[in-house]
């Protein structure tokens, strides 16, 4: 359980990690915008926010 946890904290360090290195602060709210749409239960925002993400990402 605890191993489950951490490797998740770690998954989601990298990932903030690299959308901060190739997209800036706009990356970082991508990131944010994702995940208030999971805590909220807004898939359409976490959907949108996750798209356009990977969209920047396959652009940069």
């Amino acid at each position: 359980m605890l191993t489950w946890h951490t490797v998740l904290a770690l998954v989601e360090l990298n990932v903030g990690l690299l959308l901060q290195a190739r997209l800036g602060v706009v990356g970082l709210a991508l990131l944010l915008a994702v995940g208030v749409g999971v805590r909220a239960r807004r898939d359409d925002l976490a959907v949108a926010a996750a798209v356009l993400a990977t969209l920047l990402m396959l652009q940069a």
